[in-house]
């Protein structure tokens, strides 16, 4: 669990792409939107000097979950967990994400699910 992911993907559940953007912006040097098309926000933010991917997607999982993917293994956080953890804390509510970085024979279902209270793995069935 310690290898670096090629990217960082989260799943968020009762939240806004907007409150989802504002942390981005908040924890950014600078944020540049690319394109809004729907319910898919592309931009751009630069974290410690390192112009990043991102992308905003609404309503990946059913009505109450957002996927947040910063296309880059340049970001703040080694894997999905720690990146998941921070959205976690500084919004109050529920995410979800991969336990390892894919890899053959990894249990796709496998997830972390990190809530006020901290981590913890499980099946995840949609």
């Amino acid at each position: 669990m310690s290898e670096r992911h090629p990217d960082i993907e989260v799943y968020v559940k009762n939240s806004s792409a907007r409150a989802l953007i504002n942390w981005v912006t908040e924890i950014s040097d600078a944020v540049t939107e690319v394109k809004t098309r729907g319910l898919s926000h592309e931009f751009s933010c630069t974290l410690n000097g390192i112009d990043i991917p991102v992308l905003v997607e609404e309503r990946v999982v059913g009505k109450p979950w957002i996927s947040i993917w910063f296309n880059s293994d340049q970001t703040p956080w080694a894997i999905d967990l720690d990146c998941a953890t921070a959205i976690t804390k500084a919004l109050d509510v529920q995410t979800r994400c991969i336990v390892n970085g894919w890899s053959e024979g990894d249990e796709p279902d496998e997830w972390w699910r990190v809530t006020p209270d901290g981590p913890e793995k499980i099946i995840w069935n949609t």
